[in-house]
């Protein structure tokens, strides 16, 4: 069984939803991202979900798209980020860590390389953004043979056919996106995302993460009452932002923190308290 998966195992098994934060390697410094992972699992993070800077992130909004450029001018590329996986795995053997990029570093490297060494450094799950899933059947199988899981994003655009297509490829979890647009945008209408997750998972067993759209410990919760997992990117780049770099580990595992307090509250409660550490939870 794979990271991803006996994690979910766990919380499922416990009644807990995962969290899921995003961090782009080498934002807002090319050292800080290591200890901003080992912080935010301190804090009560399940999965980590490590972006790959790129120069045209066409789904990702400006907050993260900036914090790309950030990264790229300190020329950290994909060889960097997975070295940072293996920094990561020094310490943490546990914890799945998922790439989230997009296609061009991918096919610069070579697919069965890239592949080969996400493998090599610790990886668990790949999300390539501008992978399609009619044309990612060979990604998918490649992915899982090395014991890898291919991650998808399903859309509120995303078609009945779309969301087969993806159901049939994926392992490891789906990722539902809340909002159409980019990253930060728009309004979080938790009716339709609870309507359009029943609805996935009405073809699947795999868990459903909700991502874009979550801010904070009540968005979180909202959306954990029908989602399996809540992914937090634009707002965790903002939290690593907002202050000297040397600082970014302490902010990011406050605010992971907060949230997981929000999400293992009990119901009736505010959930926004400091928030339990993860430990064997």
């Amino acid at each position: 069984m794979s990271r991803i998966a006996k994690t979910f195992a766990r919380l499922s098994g416990s009644g807990r939803k995962a969290l899921i934060p995003y961090v782009t390697s080498g934002f807002p410094a090319t050292d800080s991202t290591v200890p901003v992972m080992h912080a935010m699992v301190a804090a009560g993070a399940d999965v980590i979900e490590l972006g790959v800077p790129f120069s045209d992130p066409m789904a990702d909004g400006p907050v993260i798209q900036r914090a790309n450029e950030s990264a790229l001018a300190r020329k950290v590329g994909l060889r960097d980020v997975l070295a940072t996986v293996v920094e990561f795995r020094k310490r943490d053997d546990t914890t799945p860590v998922v790439l989230m990029g997009y296609a061009n570093p991918v096919e610069r490297m070579g697919v069965d390389v890239f592949l080969d060494t996400c493998r090599d450094a610790g990886v668990d799950g790949v999300l390539v953004v501008d992978y399609p899933p009619e044309e990612s059947e060979q990604f998918s199988r490649a992915a899982r043979d090395r014991g890898i899981d291919p991650i998808f994003l399903i859309a509120p655009t995303s078609d009945e056919e779309r969301v087969r297509q993806v159901l049939a490829l994926a392992s490891g979890y789906v990722y539902y996106v809340s909002l159409k647009g980019i990253t930060g945008a728009g309004h979080l209408d938790t009716d339709e995302v609870a309507q359009r997750v029943a609805r996935i998972k009405q073809g699947t067993a795999l868990p459903v993460g909700v991502g874009f759209g979550i801010r904070d410990g009540e968005t979180a919760r909202a959306i954990a009452r029908h989602a399996d997992a809540v992914i937090i990117g634009t707002r965790m780049i903002q939290v690593l932002d907002d202050g000297a770099p040397e600082g970014a580990a302490g902010r990011a595992g406050a605010f992971v923190a907060s949230v997981r307090g929000a999400l293992d509250a009990p119901e009736g409660a505010s959930g926004d308290g400091a928030g339990a550490r993860k430990g064997s939870a």
